[in-house]
């Protein structure tokens, strides 16, 4: 059995030795993102919704960026929320401004009642580039 070709962005936020797992995972030409939330360094969550939904985002930037891909490399994003109904117009303002052109990747968005106080997370997989 081959080893995990573990992908960690240059300022791996505590969250990842805390509870023990790789922000991503290469497996040939896949990129497989564990969830990224809005965490500081220290791990703990950005206050404000929005902001904190930003930071997920450009956590997972950091990741991508990481392994060398970006955005434009995604595939598929599944997304984590604790309160969809409240939350969805800031989600989809932020989205937007990543995902602003035709072809989207597949998205699926799932409401659920605990993210380690969290608010907001987002998993992907993305194809890397040759």
């Amino acid at each position: 059995m081959s080893k995990r070709d573990a992908i960690f962005p240059a300022n791996r936020h505590a969250l990842y030795e805390e509870h023990g797992y790789s922000a991503a995972v290469r497996s040939g030409d896949l990129l497989f993102v564990s969830g990224q939330v809005g965490s500081r360094e220290d791990g703990s969550p950005e206050p404000e919704f929005r902001s904190q939904v930003e930071l997920a985002f450009r956590n997972l930037e950091a990741v991508l960026a990481a392994a060398g891909a970006g955005f434009d490399d995604i595939i598929d994003v599944t997304t984590f929320h604790t309160d969809p109904d409240n939350q969805f117009e800031a989600i989809m303002e932020v989205k937007s401004g990543i995902f602003s052109q035709a072809p989207y990747p597949t998205w699926t968005a799932v409401g659920v009642n605990w993210l380690a106080g969290f608010d907001f997370e987002i998993k992907v997989v993305a194809r890397l580039p040759r």
